[in-house]
Order: structure tokens, then C-alpha cells, then sequence
């Protein structure tokens, strides 16, 4: 019976992350202070898609392909992950990991006058790590990585609601 209930704990938490990682989440509405958005990021990249598909469902803007088109631009200087160790076991083994993505973003209008400064996101998440569980580690590190990246969506969108247009210099 105890094993049972372990591959039913493990099978609930494993659809949960297919549903988020397939984009089904409940979505909040984020007013966006522009209706056009340029998103400085190649366009095949899953960020950009799980951005361009969160802005579309969820606010009032599209995503233009051409930058010129846009009321404004999201750039993103450095987007990075890092799997750092937080503790070690008897024998000096990893047994704890941190996983960490540092976002570094600012939105500007097509003159490069700010709409938000440059700002940044970090989003950490912890993972414990036993040589006799590698494969289902592993498995929860990638859920782990997914949940990050939506996490960090959702962030975004909530900081680009906040925008603020670039002040007009009187004439």
C-alpha cells in the first residue's frame, strides 16, 4: 500500500508539471500600458513563445515581429542559469543543489528612453540529490527548471503592467 501511494503522489505531481509546461495555467489579466510589444529574443526560443503566448491570452497587446512597429521593446541583456551546490554529504558527495535563473530585462520605446530601467528577476528553486534515484532527479530537476521559466513569465508580466510611458519632453 505505501508503495502505491508513492507512484500516485508521483504521478499527480508529474501531470501537474505536463499541464504547466504544456502552457495551462490559470491566467491573470495583466493590463498592458502599450499595445504593441517587440520582444528582443529569437523567436524560436521557448521564452519568447511562453511570453508572446501569456501577452496574447492575457492582456490588451500583441507581439510585433518587426521592431519598428512596436509602442515598445523588451530587452534582454542576460538571461542565466546556474545549478549551484548547497550542501555535501559525509562522504562529499552533492546532496543538495539550488537551481537559479537570473533575468535581466529593461522596456524601452523606440527612441531607447525607458518605460522600466533595467531591472532584474531572480528565481531559485532547491533540489535534494541520492545516487539511487538519478533518473527521477534528474526528471524532477527538469519539472523543476519548467516551473522556473513559468515563474519568471508570470513575473514579467506583472512588471510590464507596471510600466510607465517615457515622460514627452515639452516642445
Amino acid at each position: 500500500m505505501h508503495h502505491a501511494l508513492k507512484w500516485q503522489v508521483l504521478l499527480s505531481a508529474l501531470l501537474a508539471v505536463l499541464l504547466t509546461a504544456c502552457g495551462f495555467q490559470l491566467r491573470g489579466a495583466y493590463p498592458l500600458p502599450f499595445d504593441k510589444l517587440y520582444i528582443n529574443l529569437p523567436d524560436t526560443t521557448e521564452l519568447h513563445a511562453q511570453l508572446k503566448r501569456s501577452i496574447t491570452a492575457g492582456s490588451n497587446a500583441s507581439i510585433v515581429a518587426n521592431q519598428k512597429e512596436a509602442q515598445a521593446t523588451l530587452l534582454i541583456p542576460s538571461d542565466v542559469t546556474a545549478k549551484n551546490i548547497l550542501s555535501l554529504s559525509a562522504t562529499g558527495r552533492a546532496r543538495e543543489f539550488q537551481l537559479v535563473r537570473t533575468f535581466t530585462f529593461r522596456l524601452v520605446d523606440g527612441k531607447g528612453r525607458d518605460w522600466l530601467p533595467l531591472s532584474q528577476i531572480v528565481v531559485r528553486r532547491d533540489i535534494t540529490f541520492t545516487d539511487d534515484l538519478v533518473l527521477s532527479k534528474e526528471s524532477e530537476e527538469s519539472m523543476l527548471w519548467h516551473d522556473i521559466q513559468n515563474d519568471l513569465v508570470q513575473q514579467i508580466l506583472r512588471r510590464l503592467s507596471a510600466a510607465k510611458p517615457p515622460e514627452t519632453p515639452a516642445e
